[in-house]
C-alpha cells in the first residue's frame, strides 16, 4: 500500500521525521478495519485552551514532539490543541494504548462470566497449549508476568515485536516469518516461572485478542465495536489495523481522535457508567486502579519514575497520592487519568525514540502540573 506522501513508506513511517505524518495517516500506510459506532462530529467554534494557566506550554509541547493534546476537566473539554498533521476530527494511532482498551472488553467478559481470570490460557485456547502460554492465567497476561522468551526491541529485524509487525503489515515481510499472528503466537517458548516478574510483552495483548474472539464468536474488531466502542457514544469509527488473515493488531493498532480517546477516560472515572447505563464493570476499574504487584515491576523502568508503580490489567498505575493511572505507547501516546481532580488528559506524539526515561518523567511531571493547575482554576 503506498501513501499519498511518497516520502512515507512501510518501511519508516514509524521513524522520526516521516512518523509526523505517518501517525496520522496510518489508513493510507496499512490496511485498517472500522471500528464502528461514531455519531459524528460536535459542532466547535473555538477551542478551549490553557497556554494562559500553564507557563510555557507551547513551548513544552514543541520541545515533546506534540501532535495533539485534549485536556477534559469535570467533564468539560478546557484544552483542545492540534500540530503538524493533526486536525479535529483526525485520526492518530494509538500504539500501545491500544491495549488497555481491549482490557476493558476483558473485563466486561469477566463480569458475564464468559472469562475466568485466574483459568489458563490453554483452557480457551487449546492451539496455545504447548507453547508459552499454555499454564500462563488470564490475569497474568492481563498484568505482563508471562515468562515468555519475547524481545520488545523496537528496531531490532530479528526481534519478536518487530516479526509481530511484519506478520500484521506493519513492514515488509521476510522470507520465513510467520503466515499470520496465530501461527506466530504459538512460536513463543517459556523462559522462566509466569507471574514472578513483570516483563513488557506485547504479544500478551494478542494472545488476549485471541481469547476475546474465542469467548464471544466475533472478530476482535467487532468485539471492540460491539463491547466499547459503540457503547460510549465516540464523535467517529475508530479504526484498528489487519493483517490478510483477518486478525486485528490489537497490541498497538487502534487509531482514533483524541476527543474520542478522551471520552474513554472519563467514561473510567464515572466508573464504567454512561447516561444509558453501566458499560466497564466498576468492580474492575477499581481493581485496575488498585495496580498490581509492585515488587514484580521492581526495577523497571517504570519504577524509576513511580517508585510506587506497577501494572494492572493492561494499564500502568503510578502509585502516587492522586491516584493516577494511565495508558501509554510508544512514541509518546498517553491516555492521564488523574481521579483526585477530575482531570483527563490525552497527548498524542511522534517522539523520535520508542521509548525514553527522559519523556516519561517530562510527562508525568507535565501531567499533574496540567491537573493540579486546573483543579485550581
Amino acid at each position: 500500500m503506498t501513501s499519498v506522501n511518497n516520502d512515507v513508506t512501510l518501511e519508516n513511517w514509524q521513524q522520526a521525521p516521516y512518523s509526523r505524518w505517518g501517525f496520522w495517516h496510518l489508513e493510507e500506510l496499512v490496511p485498517c478495519a472500522t471500528i464502528a459506532g461514531g455519531q459524528g462530529l460536535a459542532d466547535r467554534t473555538t477551542l478551549p485552551s490553557l497556554a494562559g494557566i500553564i507557563p510555557d506550554l507551547d513551548s513544552r509541547l514543541e520541545e515533546s514532539f506534540t501532535d495533539a493534546l485534549v485536556v477534559l476537566h469535570g467533564g468539560e473539554v478546557v484544552h483542545e490543541q492540534y500540530f503538524g498533521e493533526g486536525g479535529i476530527g483526525q485520526r492518530h494511532v494509538l500504539m500501545s494504548v491500544s491495549k488497555s482498551l481491549g482490557a476493558l472488553v476483558i473485563g466486561r467478559l469477566v463480569q458475564r462470566g464468559l472469562i475466568d481470570p485466574a483459568q489458563s490460557i490453554s483452557h480457551y485456547l487449546p492451539e496455545l497449549s504447548d507453547g508459552a502460554y499454555g499454564d500462563a492465567t488470564v490475569q497474568q497476561t492481563l498484568d505482563m508476568t508471562v515468562a515468555v522468551r519475547y524481545r520488545e526491541e523496537y528496531w531490532a529485524s530479528d526481534s519478536e515485536v518487530q516479526v509481530q509487525d511484519r506478520v500484521a503489515g506493519w513492514r515488509e515481510r521476510l522470507d520465513g516469518d510467520p503466515a499470520d499472528t496465530y501461527e506466530f503466537l504459538k512460536t513463543l517458548k517459556h523462559d522462566g516461572t509466569h507471574g514472578q516478574v513483570f516483563r513488557y510483552v506485547s504479544a500478551n495483548t494478542d494472545v488476549l485478542a485471541w481469547v476475546i474472539e474465542r469467548v464471544t464468536g466475533q472478530s476482535y474488531v467487532d468485539g471492540l465495536s460491539t463491547e466499547l466502542w459503540s457503547l460510549i457514544s465516540p464523535e467517529l469509527d475508530a479504526t484498528i489495523t489487519v493483517e490478510p488473515s483477518g486478525f486485528a493488531f490489537a497490541n498497538g493498532g487502534i487509531a482514533c481522535t483524541a476527543r474520542d480517546l478522551a471520552n474513554v477516560g472519563a467514561l473510567m472515572l464515572r466508573n464504567g457508567m454512561t447516561a444509558d447505563g453501566p458499560v466497564i464493570p466498576a468492580q474492575w476499574i477499581a481493581d485496575t486502579q488498585r495496580g498490581g504487584d509492585r515488587q514484580a515491576a521492581a526495577g523497571s523502568v517504570f519504577q524509576q519514575v513511580h517508585p510506587n508503580g506497577s501494572y494492572r490489567n493492561q494499564w500502568w498505575v503510578t502509585g502516587d497520592d492522586r491516584g493516577s493511572y494511565y495508558a501509554a505507547g510508544i512514541h509518546g501516546q498517553f491516555l492521564w487519568i488523574d481521579p483526585s481532580t477530575q482531570t483527563i488528559i490525552v497527548k498524542f506524539s511522534s517522539w523520535p525514540e520508542s521509548i525514553a526515561e527522559k519523556w516519561t518523567r517530562f510527562h508525568a511531571a507535565l501531567f499533574e502540573e496540567i491537573a493540579l493547575a486546573v483543579s485550581a482554576k
